[in-house]
């Protein structure tokens, strides 16, 4: 929220229909059940965000850097990009068929999972995180039952497959976001059938989505491969942002934080080297950059060999500990003061080893 302030969005978005507070992250496998309060973390900052339908937020966005001043060009799309002059020169192609050619000074390639520049560059390379697949869709909840809390996200773990997990994000109109991520070999089949089949079979969802209808203005969809690497953030005349560079999974819904938080460092830089001033892409873009990034990678791959997962739904976690997770799970995780963060892989192993493997029930 602090990112959106500062570029003067946040009270458009406070307003959005259907935003839900959120002000933590509920963890549910079996009968275990654990959560993490935003409001109750390690860093300094705000405890509470939004959960938002991605389309109106992104409209509120573009719609709001549009009265700020800034020229959007909708249906407007690259097809082909020269670096090796003194400006970036950009083919560009409109949905009714038109084209131009685009000069710039510098381009920040914030298109997702579009990854124009990565694409145009051969700047791709394979994510160390293997395949995995997810079916999703929009459901009207209708959920009445106690244990369920509006303002978390759940995440739930799959009672006999670890590696498969299920998330249910509320808005505020009765309606959640709801979807199951797993290896293509665990989720083959038609959306429909495989996304409700694995929702029933977990205790909780079982129980608190016994009134939702699945029937409605949204489809079950489905992507596959959706993890992505670069082989560099920047260039001669470019930088990418957000999930145009690297896309993690969406377990712990970091790709926003990473992409305002890329968006925030970008434009500092950008603005402060069109001024003339020395611009030092890898040490005052990159490198920073990654730091969240690498936190973030840690805790993904932790949750797929377990370790995090142990962690969580550990019976007896300490509350100083719990601080300092629920800082990065709330989007501090460019805090290097938190020991979380500053060595993450070395940390979370240790805390894993102490609590020990936790057994299916």
């Amino acid at each position: 929220m602090e990112m959106l302030e500062e570029a003067g969005f946040a009270d458009a978005v406070r307003t959005g229909p259907g935003f839900q507070l959120k002000n933590g992250a509920a963890f549910s496998w079996g009968s275990r059940y654990t959560e993490f309060d935003f409001t109750d973390k390690f860093s300094d900052g705000p405890g509470t965000v939004y959960q938002v339908r991605r389309a109106v937020f992104d409209k509120i966005l573009i719609e709001e850097a549009a009265k700020q001043g800034v020229e959007v060009r909708f249906g407007h799309g690259v097809t082909a990009f020269d670096n090796s002059g003194d400006f970036a020169r950009l083919n560009i192609e409109t949905d009714t068929g038109e084209s131009y050619e685009l000069t710039a000074k510098f381009v920040l390639d914030a298109s997702g999972y579009g990854r124009v520049l990565p694409r145009l560059l051969n700047l791709e390379t394979p994510s160390h995180l293997p395949p995995r697949q997810t079916h999703f869709t929009h459901i009207d909840d209708n959920i009445t039952h106690p244990k369920f809390d509006r303002n978390k996200i759940l995440i739930t773990t799959h009672p006999q497959h670890r590696d498969v997990w299920i998330w249910l994000i509320p808005f505020g109109d009765n309606r959640c976001s709801v979807g199951v991520v797993g290896t293509p070999d665990k989720l083959a089949g038609e959306s429909e059938t495989v996304l409700k089949k694995f929702v029933y079979e977990c205790p909780m969802l079982s129980e608190i989505l016994d009134k939702a209808v699945w029937e409605n203005d949204f489809p079950f969809r489905s992507i596959q491969g959706y993890s992505a690497n670069v082989k560099s953030l920047h260039g001669r005349h470019f930088a990418l942002l957000g999930n145009a560079a690297e896309f993690l999974d969406p377990v712990f819904s970091s790709g926003v934080t990473i992409a305002l938080h890329s968006a925030e460092l970008a434009a500092d830089l950008l603005t402060k080297q069109l001024k003339g001033e020395a611009a030092d892409w890898q040490t005052e873009f990159a490198e920073p950059l990654m730091i969240g990034v690498d936190a973030f990678r840690t805790y993904v791959d932790g949750w797929y060999d377990f370790r995090f997962q142990n962690v969580v739904y550990a019976p007896d976690r300490s509350p100083e500990i719990s601080r300092m997770l629920s800082s990065i799970l709330a989007g501090y995780a460019w805090d290097t003061e938190n020991p979380f963060v500053a060595k993450s892989e070395q940390r979370l192993t240790a805390l894993s080893e102490w609590v020990g493997q936790l057994e299916s029930e």
